[in-house]
């Protein structure tokens, strides 16, 4: 038989419950407001800055550049992807007029200017992947474009010294990050040469069997499966190269840099 337990007992155990929660309550509030009044860096307290460095170091530490994931069953050519953000999208683009810019810093040579057409004749590689939102959603979208390895051996761009450079090559010459914008400047984003270097890293030129809609990114957009999403850029204008880590939007909106699957 269970032993009763009287209302004085009740009454003990109500209190020293309530005050439990309170106290627990008390030192939650004091501590989420001691990292709020710390300095920002980069639009984030520092505390929660240096957990995402913390956190940008682990993935990076389990980042295998052999891995490529399961690919998931491609969707039905022609199937609508869910559209999600539309920044630096403002402008219309005429795709005959865009060409995208890549510049190479130290190197003598001025910035290319890459038509839509000389891209199309680069080494096109179709993947499906699962694209993953930092909001929690996923959905599997076929891409078709150039692989980020194969575009740096076609621009000859990428290198310190301006020498062509090769998959399997070493990637030390390499600079170590990759800046992208869209032709208005208003999105940025930055990765590590080492991600960009991934085999199913594309630069896209078409989505589940069409061409990019505008919405998805027209007339070239990033994707990168072993980033999340806000990685993957939509209507590139602009690549650039840097050992420095170039600014990144969401980044600077206090999101983790690294954002790595």
């Amino acid at each position: 038989m269970s032993q009763k337990i009287d209302s004085a007992e009740w009454r003990r155990r109500s209190r020293r419950a309530f005050l439990t929660a309170a106290g627990a309550g008390a030192l939650g509030a004091l501590g989420l407001a001691w990292v709020y009044t710390r300095g920002q860096e980069g639009e984030l307290p520092w505390p929660l800055r240096t957990v995402h460095r913390a956190n940008e170091r682990l993935w990076h530490s389990l980042y295998d550049p052999s891995r490529t994931g399961e690919t998931p069953p491609s969707p039905p050519p022609g199937t609508l992807s869910r559209v999600n953000g539309d920044i630096g999208l403002d402008d219309d683009i005429d795709p005959s007029e865009w060409r995208l810019t890549v510049a190479t810093p130290g190197v003598s040579q001025p910035p290319a200017a890459l038509t839509l057409e000389r891209l199309r004749r680069m080494p096109q590689t179709e993947t499906t992947e699962l694209f993953k939102c930092i909001e929690g959603w996923s959905e599997p979208i076929a891409y078709k474009g150039v692989r980020f390895s194969d575009f740096l051996t076609e621009t000859g761009t990428g290198t310190r010294d301006g020498s062509p450079w090769a998959p399997g090559k070493p990637a030390a010459r390499l600079f170590r990050y990759v800046g992208l914008e869209t032709p208005d400047g208003n999105y940025y984003v930055s990765l590590d040469m080492e991600s960009m270097l991934n085999p199913k890293t594309l630069l896209a030129l078409e989505i589940n069997g069409a061409p990019l809609t505008d919405e998805h990114g027209a007339p070239l957009r990033l994707i990168t499966p072993v980033k999340y999403g806000i990685k993957s850029l939509k209507r590139i204008g602009r690549i650039f190269f840097a050992d420095e880590r170039p600014r990144d939007y969401w980044a600077e909106e206090g999101y983790d840099w690294y954002s790595g699957l």
